[in-house]
This record gives C-alpha cells, structure tokens and sequence, in this order.
C-alpha cells in the first residue's frame, strides 16, 4: 500500500508527506541537465530505492520521525552531488574558496551522514524486530554495521574506478586529487555513526513509543 493511500492520523503523516513531495522535487530537479546523465543515476539510485522501499512499507512498517528525516537529508546530499557532481557543488567550492580550504568538502557531509542514517536506521531495527536492548552492545552494532555500509561503498567505488576509468570514474569518485580520500570518507563515516548513537536516541527513543 501507498504512503498516499494511508488516512492521515496524525500531524506527523503530514510531515512525513511533505519529506515525501520534497524529495520527490528535488529529485526531478536533480535531474535536469546534470553533469552527466550516467553519474547522477549512479549517485541518486540509493536515494531512488529508499524512497520505494519506505513508500511500500510506510503501513505494515512505519519508523519514526527521526529517521525519516535523517534519511530525508541524506537523499538531498545525493540529489544535489548528483546533479554538479561531489567536486563541483556551488556551496562546497563557496566554502572552499571562503576559508581556503584544499578541496570542495561537500562529499564529506554525504559521508558523515553515510555513517548516521545506517547506524540510526539499524537501531531502529533491531528495538524494533529483535531481542536485543539498549545496552552498550546496541550502539557498538550500530556503528559496526554503519562503518561496514562505508567500507563496502569504498569497494564499490574501487571497482566503479577500475571498471569505467576517466572522468567518469573522476566524477564519481570526487577524489579531487586526495590519494587518502577513501580512508578519509570511511572515518568521515564513523563519526558520523558514533555522533549519532551518542544524540539520536534521546528522540528516536521517545517516538518509538509512538509508532
């Protein structure tokens, strides 16, 4: 069944809507004359099955607030680095010439939430559908289970490079140049993931009560 298709119940289905609709726009607007028509699919197709994946289960399976927004942000990250590319996104080039930093930065915002949205995604999960408690195993799998969604993109980009090579490979990968970039975005991640196993679950926790 349809998120469209569930009778409102409440301001928080409406609020869940409108990250819908949002994201949907900003999708279509992604798509408008990319920097690279095979790049932005690789880029915003995660961003595409989450939100299918979300939309079917929104009835049998709702989550919460927290991490439909968190997911919400993520996409965005996606959309947008898929539209100029990572390397070239106007707010990281703004940043970069404005503090005189190396490189555009704007990847590493895609990786630290590479890192919160699994691991807020997997403590849900495991709250939620298994036998396991909050604890300090909880937000050590959590984080273990982030990092690992990390490495596993880091390979995933290994092979992307060797496979296609050039400035589709460049593009994709927004290395800019940095032979430590891969390592870089897997810690990236981790922080991310420890950040938001040390803030997440005082909200999280109080709207699983709800769902």
């Amino acid at each position: 069944m349809s998120l469209v298709s569930v009778p409102p119940r409440s301001s928080a289905f409406n609020f869940h809507l409108g990250l819908l609709l949002s994201a949907a726009i900003i999708l279509i607007w992604s798509g408008l004359h990319p920097n690279g028509r095979f790049n932005w699919l690789m880029e915003t197709f995660p961003a595409m099955i989450a939100g299918i994946v979300l939309v079917a289960t929104y009835h049998r399976f709702r989550s919460t607030t927290i991490t439909y927004f968190l997911i919400w942000i993520f996409a965005l990250i996606l959309m947008i680095g898929g539209h100029y590319t990572y390397a070239q996104v106007p707010i990281g080039n703004w940043a970069r010439d404005h503090f005189n930093l190396s490189r555009n930065h704007f990847d590493r915002i895609g990786h630290f939430f590479q890192g919160v949205v699994p691991a807020v995604v997997v403590r849900e999960l495991l709250l939620r559908t298994s036998t396991l408690r909050r604890g300090l195993w909880l937000p050590v799998l959590c984080v273990a289970m982030a990092f690992s969604v990390s490495a596993g993109y880091e390979l995933f980009e290994w092979r992307y490079a060797v496979t296609f090579g050039g400035k589709q490979a460049d593009d994709f990968l927004g290395s800019q140049g940095d032979i430590w970039d891969s390592q870089e975005d897997m810690a990236t991640a981790l922080i991310g993931a420890i950040l938001a196993m040390g803030i997440v679950p005082f909200v999280q926790d109080r709207q699983l009560n709800e769902v």
